[in-house]
């Protein structure tokens, strides 16, 4: 058996002994002063239901959700005073990206160590207290768990990159470069690069260390350099991270870009595809660097790490795969849906990617989901950190400001009253849109930099949550927020929308009270029904006697559907738009139902 086997195996029988002792790895940083775990509010209520099958997700983007410190950024005692404003909202877990201390090339996800907070945000005692505030209001915490590839800052990286024998060089994935043809290196003088993958943000994923002479690969920016998860040694460091969040009362990890962390062992170069990127590369296919059997392998263990936690801890990946099929598979669970050791939540991007208000498209997507054969608990989303928002995405080429609030509230509606795991992006609740820097010089995103202007990056939907009508949207009250308040903050607010009763963030409000007192909507059975109609997406929701029915106009046209099911009469629980009833309940036929453009009705079946 070879070092890195026998490493390997060591790992796994420690783990089967129990939980990784943090203490007893390579820390990515210094610990923190608390020296008792702290346990979930409900760690010891009795079993039942998960919590993670009834819960709304909630993701904040630290730095732009408020500022506490009048610094333009935004921050950790900022997230804890507005607390009462997601409980009141009815959001039972935050997912917060990464707050670890960063360089800050990728804006928190090039770390630099996993076990510390970044100044910029606070301090390790100002998490424990947010933490301890949510949890004495019903809210968990989830933490963002980057696990592809860290800082070159790092001191992991340090060593690594220091000489070839250093410890650390395995800890990172090296390789010698190649001679050309004739036997020369490049022009440059430097070997070529071992094979034409290349990096998610633009030209080669090899960069060339002057100093030990090869190459280090990078599925991302250069500066963030890949783990080598056939090391024992980054899966022992890298679980030891795990625990220690856990231990300072975290409900669970989001896992970022799970499905990059191996690479084709034999280095073959991926397919070349028609056409060119945004960056002026050949497209390509990401054959093999994507999505290889081992990241499974690596899944098993890290649910297993959590598990030996109270509470039960939840996973959530970031899992863009291809197809539903795919997907799938982050389940853990075989053909007959046993087993499910792996991830409770692999984040849909089927779902969150129609890009179009197609209720065909939107049916059929469903329907897999719900045939999946792990039988998994589905995790929907329209909108996150690093795409577009669904406001802008949804009602491209509507140019009627009021349809496409009504789309927005469409959307709302469909994430809410889904069978599933619902998870929204900050801002998406109050309408918030995606605004592009206008020139080059005002873009932060590196990959804006470098794919102006075909690729503007992801400022747009990055920027800062709009409380009100004030001064920088209630956001800081310092001089100058880290991105533009949005010219749309003005009317698009929390303040001014709380006071309209059909603005976005009322029918948001309403549909999660909705989705809260409703058993049929919260954990129901999902069915597909009028499924022939191409442009309302109807369903019903149902558990024990009761059945909610869901009807969904996707067009810019009113629409009148039947709907064949049990009962011939439906009480509406509530329209959109609201009609001159207001919230007054009216009993509709279900062979008769009336829709508004891009118009919704929830209905009780009698």
């Amino acid at each position: 058996m070879n070092r890195s086997r026998l490493g390997y195996f060591l790992c796994m029988v420690a783990m089967g002994m129990g939980a990784v002792n943090p203490a007893s790895v390579m820390a990515a940083g210094p610990a923190s002063s608390a020296s008792a775990m702290i346990v979930p509010a409900d760690a010891n209520a009795a079993s039942g239901e998960k919590w993670w099958k009834h819960a709304v997700l909630y993701e904040i983007y630290p730095r732009s959700f408020q500022d506490s410190n009048g610094d333009g950024i935004g921050d950790i005692k900022g997230i804890t005073s507005r607390l009462d404003y997601l409980k009141d909202l009815g959001i039972d877990a935050i997912w917060i990206t990464p707050m670890y201390p960063s360089p800050g090339v990728d804006y928190g996800y090039d770390i630099s160590n996993y076990t510390a907070i970044d100044p910029e945000y606070g301090t390790m005692e100002d998490f424990d207290h947010m933490v301890a505030e949510a949890r004495a209001r019903g809210i968990r915490v989830i933490m963002d768990y980057v696990i592809n590839h860290t800082s070159d800052q790092i001191d992991w990286f340090k060593e690594s990159r220091a000489s070839r024998d250093n410890p650390k060089r395995d800890w990172y994935v090296w390789r010698d470069g190649k001679m050309g043809p004739d036997g020369k290196p490049g022009p440059d003088g430097r070997p070529y690069t071992p094979n034409n993958w290349q990096s998610w943000f633009g030209h080669s994923a090899w960069t060339w260390d002057e100093g030990t002479k090869q190459y280090y690969y990078h599925y991302f920016y250069v500066q963030q350099p890949d783990l080598n998860w056939h090391n024992p040694e980054v899966r022992k460091a890298m679980y030891g991270v795990l625990q220690f969040w856990m231990q300072h009362g975290v409900a669970g990890f989001r896992i970022d870009a799970v499905s990059r962390l191996f690479e084709d062992p034999e280095m073959r170069d991926d397919p070349y595809q028609p056409g060119f990127n945004a960056y002026g590369d050949r497209n390509i296919q990401h054959k093999y660097t994507d999505d290889l059997p081992e990241v499974h392998d690596v899944l098993r263990e890290v649910r297993k790490v959590v598990d030996a936690f109270p509470g039960d801890p939840v996973l959530v990946t970031e899992a863009d795969e291809p197809n539903v099929a795919a997907l799938t598979k982050m389940y853990g669970a075989d053909s007959n849906g046993q087993g499910g050791d792996e991830v409770q939540l692999p984040m849909d991007f089927q779902i969150a990617d129609v890009n179009e208000l197609s209720a065909a498209k939107f049916r059929e997507r469903f329907n897999e989901v719900e045939a999946n054969t792990a039988k998994g608990q589905p995790e929907y989303f329209f909108s996150n950190h690093d795409q577009q928002r669904q406001w802008d995405r949804y009602s491209a080429g509507v140019t009627d400001e009021r349809m496409k609030d009504r789309i927005a509230k469409l959307m709302a509606a469909l994430l809410l009253t889904s069978r599933g795991t619902p998870q929204m992006y900050y801002g998406e609740e109050i309408g918030m849109r995606t605004t592009d820097p206008a020139r080059i010089e005002d873009v932060h995103d590196p990959i804006g930099k470098l794919g102006w202007p075909k690729e503007k990056g992801r400022d747009g939907e990055r920027t800062p949550m709009q409380w009100d009508s004030g001064v920088h949207a209630g956001f800081t009250t310092g001089g100058t927020p880290w991105l533009p308040i949005p010219p749309s903050a003005a009317t698009y607010n929390v303040q001014v929308e709380s006071q309209d009763p059909d603005s976005i963030f009322s029918t948001y409000k309403r549909l999660l009270a909705l989705r809260r007192s409703e058993p049929a909507l919260r954990d129901g059975s999902y069915e597909a029904v009028d499924d022939t109609n191409e442009h309302v997406f109807s369903y019903l929701r149902k558990s024990g006697n009761e059945t909610l029915l869901v009807v969904l106009n996707m067009s810019a046209q009113a629409r009148t559907v039947s709907i064949k099911t049990t009962g011939t009469q439906a009480d509406v629980v509530y329209r959109s738009p609201l009609g001159k009833g207001g919230l007054a309940v009216e009993t509709v036929s279900l062979r008769h139902i009336e829709l508004d453009p891009f118009g919704f009705v929830v209905a009780r079946v009698k």
